[in-house]
């Protein structure tokens, strides 16, 4: 029996819920399959319970698995309602969740993500990502972190390479056009001076013309 608000959504006396069915609760307030896909996630319920029915056995295998999703969905809205913005929950989720390994490893294996959540991650913007998870998880978890993306860091290395390669190439062949303009300039300038020189003595000639005729 559902029961939804803006901010609260329940699932009562529904223990035919299957895992597939909670899985996809919990990917709806933290899809760690990507960060953008967690970016992306609902960041305005607060409370969304799924509660199995009341004569269900607390030893039952489906008992735990609901607990288990739940317990993480929890701590999802519980991200949402403890920030103001969702950019801000968007953040924390990313930050607490995607970014540490054992959190991660957790949610992977209930949402069947089965990549490393550094192949989804920009190489050039890896660098960032580990300073952020050294200053808020500290050295454990960025030794992990590195460990992980370093084929990644090494790719950006040489993407970085490349890029000051073809840097390099630009401003060589901005000095080599700036020398040919140079010359250019210096080439019209003497062309230049030359025509007023002729000029001058082309004038010259024409008043000693004048003036002879004239006298």
């Amino acid at each position: 029996m559902p029961y939804e608000t803006t901010h609260r959504f329940k699932i009562t006396e529904n223990d035919g819920i299957s895992d597939q069915g909670e899985c996809m609760l919990l990917k709806l307030v933290n899809d760690v399959s990507s960060i953008q896909a967690t970016l992306q996630s609902n960041h305005t319920l607060r409370h969304m319970y799924v509660f199995m029915n009341d004569i269900c056995d607390p030893d039952d295998e489906a008992f735990d698995a609901n607990n288990k999703f739940q317990r993480h969905i929890d701590k999802a809205t519980a991200l949402n309602w403890l920030h103001k913005s969702t950019d801000a929950v968007g953040r924390a989720k990313v930050i607490e969740t995607q970014l540490n390994s054992c959190v991660r490893a957790v949610l992977a294996e209930l949402q069947g993500a089965d990549h490393s959540v550094y192949s989804t991650i920009d190489p050039l913007h890896l660098p960032e990502v580990l300073s952020l998870i050294y200053r808020k998880h500290w050295r454990r978890e960025f030794h992990l972190a590195i460990s992980s993306s370093i084929m990644a860091l090494l790719s950006t290395v040489n993407v970085k390479v490349c890029i000051q390669q073809e840097r390099a190439h630009h401003e060589a062949k901005i000095a080599e056009h700036a020398a040919i303009i140079a010359e250019l300039d210096t080439k019209l300038a003497a062309i230049n001076s030359s025509d007023q020189k002729v000029n001058q003595d082309t004038g010259t000639e024409i008043q000693k013309s004048k003036r002879h005729r004239v006298g």
